[in-house]
């Protein structure tokens, strides 16, 4: 985590991560308070939500996009524009303008559906491979950071200055996050093009994994259908990447259930007022946070399917404890909620990293990334509409039963596949000794050269640079 925190591209480009969350989050819940009080309508506010979350089914779409052009001017360029979009509220005064809100949720929707997919594969190649577990957790944390301020900080100025001022401060988040993507500095090839390293090792001369001695081969430019199929039978098709973004939806799918019960939870379990909700939530958010942190030093010692699966049974013992009665069995809960969470989606995220070849990373992201957080609207209305009807402890343990069923389910597909050697099986195993071996975790030393490559990796391209 240090070496993360030294590199200058790895700074910026976590505070580019956090000013787009932060902008994200603020806008996100200012937006439904907005449209309560113009309206006085519960279901418009709801729609605030579902506004924000449309876009993501179009996610392999939108990442054909960050596989054609540079990554760099698309991250500065998609927050910039953002940063326009969000003038766009000035101009509601009343209850008229109402839907001029939610064409901006939209648009600030298809841009964080951008951001994460180019983001993802720009990220792949600020790091070594060895510390893109790192890069990823901080990243997490950075976002679970800015989702626990930017309420607290955009309820304020609404109520003190109005929605105006939420989108003025909004815009600039985005602002801020174009400075810092644009101040990058990356090396490599233009967009439709890919950088073919070494098969995913460090590259020849460089002993930190990034290759300066890739080069440039040009890609044909198809159909923008054709491409997006590419990238979603890339991620499919692959069983240790489909078993982990499944596994990753499910935990996804399991917080929404478990999310929409929370004020039943606190009323009627509890029975303490609706605002004892933000000491559950702020548990939960540095569960998540100190998760982020520790993510990368775990994925150096266990293998995904293993880390994923933790992160699931911890998920599961949480929801037990949320169905108790006492207050601080419930804040454990969530504290435990939020630890457990990222880890099925870091360990997911960084498989497709590490899997995927330069050309395709945008493509594979972006579908990692709708197949992991589309279900989610599906848990949010089927909780909003069952909460009223059964107890809050089904909904709460049966969002539990279903993180240890995707935890369970993960373990005996990898089981499974090492019982039969599946070739497609490329996760990395720990050595006798522990760690992976991995070249790159030594980067004061020379890799040697492998005269007996692993078929499993053979030919697999290092992610490329499109700065």
């Amino acid at each position: 985590m240090v070496r993360v925190l030294r590199d200058r591209d790895a700074g910026l480009y976590l505070g580019g991560v956090t000013a787009s969350a932060f902008g994200d989050s603020a806008m996100a819940l200012a937006a439904g308070v907005w449209v309560k009080t113009l309206t006085g309508s519960d279901g418009l506010a709801a729609l605030v939500t579902f506004c924000f979350w449309l876009p993501a089914p179009a996610g392999p779409a939108l990442g054909v996009l960050a596989d054609r052009v540079r990554l760099r001017p698309l991250l500065a360029g998609t927050s910039l524009t953002l940063a326009a979009v969000l003038l766009l509220p000035l101009a509601v005064h009343s209850r008229q303008q109402v839907w001029l809100l939610f064409v901006v949720l939209v648009l600030v929707g298809t841009g964080a559906v951008l951001t994460d997919a180019a983001g993802l594969a720009l990220g792949a190649a600020l790091v070594p491979a060895s510390l893109r577990g790192d890069l990823n957790g901080m990243a997490r944390t950075a976002v679970e950071s800015a989702k626990l301020l930017a309420p607290a900080v955009g309820a304020g100025l609404f109520t003190a200055f109005g929605g105006h001022a939420v989108a003025l401060l909004d815009s600039l988040t985005f602002v801020l996050a174009a400075a810092a993507f644009t101040l990058l500095r990356t090396r490599g090839t233009g967009g439709g093009g890919s950088r073919v390293g070494t098969g995913g090792g460090a590259a020849p001369g460089r002993a930190d994994g990034r290759s300066s001695a890739d080069v440039n081969v040009p890609r044909a430019r198809r159909s923008w259908a054709a491409e997006t199929a590419e990238g979603v039978r890339f991620v499919w098709h692959r069983r240790p990447l489909r078993a982990l973004v499944l596994a990753g939806g499910a935990a996804l799918a399991a917080s929404g259930l478990s999310s929409t019960a929370t004020y039943a939870l606190v009323d009627s379990g509890l029975h303490r007022s609706p605002t004892f909700a933000a000491v559950l939530t702020t548990a939960q958010g540095a569960g998540s946070m100190a998760a982020g942190l520790t993510a990368g030093a775990l994925l150096r010692r266990m293998p995904e399917h293993r880390l994923a699966a933790a992160g699931l049974a911890l998920f599961a013992a949480g929801s037990l404890a949320r169905a108790a009665p006492w207050p601080s069995v419930v804040t454990a809960g969530s504290l435990l909620i939020g630890a457990g969470l990222p880890l099925p989606l870091l360990a997911a995220l960084t498989a497709v990293q590490r899997e995927t070849p330069g050309s395709l990373l945008g493509r594979a992201a972006a579908t990692a990334h709708t197949l992991m957080f589309a279900p989610t609207g599906v848990a949010l209305l089927v909780g909003t509409a069952t909460v009223s009807l059964i107890d809050h402890r089904v909904q709460v343990l049966a969002a539990g039963v279903l993180a240890a069923c995707a935890g369970a389910a993960l373990l005996l597909t990898a089981a499974r596949r090492t019982r039969h050697h599946d070739p497609q099986d490329h996760e990395r195993q720990p050595d006798a000794a522990g760690p992976y071996s991995d070249p790159e975790q030594e980067p004061d030393a020379e890799a040697p050269p492998d005269t007996h490559p692993d078929p499993g990796t053979e030919g697999r391209a290092e992610p490329r640079v499109r700065d």
